[in-house]
């Protein structure tokens, strides 16, 4: 089977470049020096690959995500690296504590009241290190700890992301800042104790060699997306949505991948020797950048700018060698 035998718009991964970005992470983050994301990929046959190449614990945003893991046998130390105060879903992510480690992120006496009630066993402290999103007050944690540990709870060490200097262009500027964030981080630690210092992602996973954080939660790098690919970083494209041309004019061509078939957030994707002019609901207006426009029925890559939300709009991914067919996955750890 090869990819014009698809019906489109359809998730392809490209087997090889994906177990390249694997195998080079595995340089850069060897082992357990990675905690890969999961809400990146929501795929438990790709989290095979990655702990085949060392990296067996694995950070998640959802209770889904971290049930889906379990019950998959790849519960060796799973992190949700999000706040819940929903305690009948922690109640649920509980249960599977007996064949999964699981550890919860805390940052307020609401989740952790929320976590203690549930029955969790084993807690981040989630610390705010400049990105205003969640996180407690640096100042805070320690305290938050302590209430952590007289609650009964095991307070594995922190956590903080540093998301606000993922697309910091000038490396250098970079390293920089992301060096301050996690001073903060570390700071922190000292007061809450614990073994786990947990920050980054593939916008920074090489920028953690001096920053004294033990686990870096990156996700994205084994598919890559045109965000990320600005920094040159050394993975490669390794997915796409593959769509049609259905409609042309001597100006321009449509094809069938639209909002509904990939996200948007972080500006419009991009199409080899296209410009994109637009996205709608289910089309993508191009223009060829020199030469005539694409054929009717021609198939069409379309390199999402952002792979997380896009992965998620599908229910599987067709796997491909060049333009063959070789399995599809079920990207099984979607909803929440």
């Amino acid at each position: 089977m090869t990819i014009d035998q698809v019906a489109t718009p359809a998730l392809i991964i490209d087997v090889d470049g994906l177990d390249r970005n694997i195998a080079a992470m595995a340089v850069i983050r060897p082992g357990t020096s990675l905690r890969p994301h999961v809400k990146a990929t929501k795929c438990t046959t790709l989290a095979r690959r990655q702990v085949a190449a060392g990296h067996t614990n694995f950070t998640c945003a959802t209770v889904r995500e971290m049930v889906g893991m379990a019950q998959a046998d790849l519960g060796y130390d799973l992190l949700l690296a999000n706040e819940v105060v929903d305690v009948e879903k922690l109640a649920a992510l509980a249960k599977v504590q007996d064949v999964a480690k699981i550890t919860v992120a805390i940052d307020s006496d609401e989740t952790l009241r929320a976590a203690a009630t549930a029955g969790i066993e084993n807690v981040l402290i989630d610390v705010n290190v400049g990105l205003p999103r969640c996180g407690c007050d640096p100042e805070m944690a320690g305290n938050l700890a302590d209430q952590a540990r007289r609650a009964g709870l095991n307070v594995r060490g922190v956590m903080g992301y540093e998301g606000h200097l993922m697309m910091v262009m000038d490396r250098a500027d970079q390293r920089r800042k992301v060096e301050e964030a996690m001073a903060i981080l570390r700071r922190a630690a000292a007061d809450v104790g614990g073994d786990i210092i947990s920050g980054g992602g593939t916008g920074s996973c090489d920028l953690h060699d001096t920053t004294g954080v033990t686990e870096v939660q990156a996700g994205s790098y084994s598919l890559m997306d045109s965000q990320y690919s600005k920094l040159g970083l050394p993975f490669e494209q390794a997915m796409w949505i593959l769509g049609t041309v259905i409609s042309r004019s001597p100006k321009w061509s449509v094809i069938n991948v639209g909002l509904k078939s990939l996200c948007m957030d972080h500006g419009n994707p991009s199409v080899s020797g296209q410009s994109v002019w637009f996205c709608s609901d289910e089309h993508t207006t191009i223009a060829a950048d020199e030469g005539p426009q694409l054929a009717l029925g021609a198939p069409v890559r379309v390199t999402p700018a952002h792979i997380d939300p896009t992965i998620a709009m599908h229910e599987g991914a067709w796997i491909v060698r060049g333009n063959e067919i070789i399995d599809r996955w079920n990207i099984d750890l979607r909803g929440w």
